[in-house]
């Protein structure tokens, strides 16, 4: 069986991944590891340990990661996802508590204890993994492959017109990750809108089932449908860790996928989190990023009915 790590800076997104994984006959979830981002690490940690009871499936221990960024102050995105993270709908009321230690030396432990077998699944912020290739590099290089929900893909970013959120709390820390050598999937949010999001029509579906788990991820996303509403007009949920965890659940929604080299922007502030993506296309000039040996798997296009298929399927089964 897969054995996952999970790495959340847990918002109501978040949740969603967290619940698809901890369902899955298929993946042995060994832990699960907070980071700031979305929120501060406190709240990430309460709204892990909210996601899992409420899931009332597989039971992974919950470890407190970074609570800043490497080199920055941190940016939270509490103006989508609420300033609990999950909706502000007093959802949030976990009866457990996370483990004693940090999350790098757990990472870094099950790593060990799992050579070759590890894959991290990385829908927040990367700093924690960054900490821990910075502490052990030769630990890190037994990692099996790193799946990251982050950049924006191909297409604008949705934190600054270049940069995605999760690259831009921690760009330096994405560029550690990025350089690291370890086989890494990343899942830009150019594929996690469209049809891939929640229409009325889902969440109506998900509300009546009367599953927990089901109605708990549709009400976690109140302010984020909120959001949506106001700034685009749209009676939607985007859900880019969801998507980014079924890519790693179900590899057959993959339509399209290349090896491409990824190169992370940390010094000009204007384009600060931007991940220059090159995927092997001829250019003009030779030298420079033609030279660049791929570093990444970058995916192009998934199958949204089939992805959002066995979303709907698992949240209610």
């Amino acid at each position: 069986m897969r054995k996952l790590i999970i790495d959340t800076d847990t918002g109501s997104d978040d949740a969603v991944a967290l619940i698809m994984a901890l369902k899955s006959p298929e993946v042995d979830v060994l832990a699960i590891t907070t980071v700031c981002g979305n929120v501060p690490v406190e709240l990430a940690t309460k709204n892990a340990l909210m996601t899992v009871e409420v899931t009332n499936a597989q039971q992974p221990p919950i470890y407190v990661g970074a609570a800043k960024p490497l080199m920055r102050d941190l940016v939270t995105a509490v103006n989508v996802h609420g300033d609990d993270g999950m909706g502000d709908d007093d959802l949030i009321h976990p009866t457990t508590s996370p483990k004693l230690g940090h999350a790098v030396d757990a990472i870094l432990n099950l790593i060990e204890k799992n050579q070759e077998e590890i894959e991290i699944v990385a829908i927040g912020p990367v700093t924690n993994i960054a900490l821990a290739i910075l502490k052990a590099p030769e630990t890190m290089k037994k990692v099996k492959r790193i799946y990251s929900m982050g950049t924006a893909g191909f297409g604008p970013g949705n934190t600054t017109p270049v940069a995605e959120f999760n690259v831009f709390v921690d760009a330096e820390a994405y560029s550690i990750m990025m350089k690291s050598g370890i086989p890494i999937t990343i899942i830009g949010f150019d594929i996690c809108l469209g049809e891939a999001s929640w229409n009325r029509e889902d969440m109506k579906l998900l509300m009546e089932s009367q599953k927990e788990e089901a109605m708990f991820a549709v009400q976690c996303n109140r302010c984020l449908l909120e959001y949506n509403l106001q700034a685009i007009g749209g009676h939607f949920v985007d859900l880019p860790d969801a998507v980014a965890m079924g890519v790693v659940l179900w590899e057959d929604i993959v339509l399209e996928d290349k090896l491409c080299y990824c190169y992370v922007c940390t010094i000009e502030e204007a384009t600060y989190g931007q991940v220059i993506i090159n995927d092997g296309s001829k250019l003009a000039i030779s030298d420079g990023f033609g030279t660049n040996l791929p570093n990444a798997t970058v995916c192009k296009r998934i199958d949204n009915h089939l992805f959002k298929n066995r979303l709907l399927e698992i949240l209610v089964c």
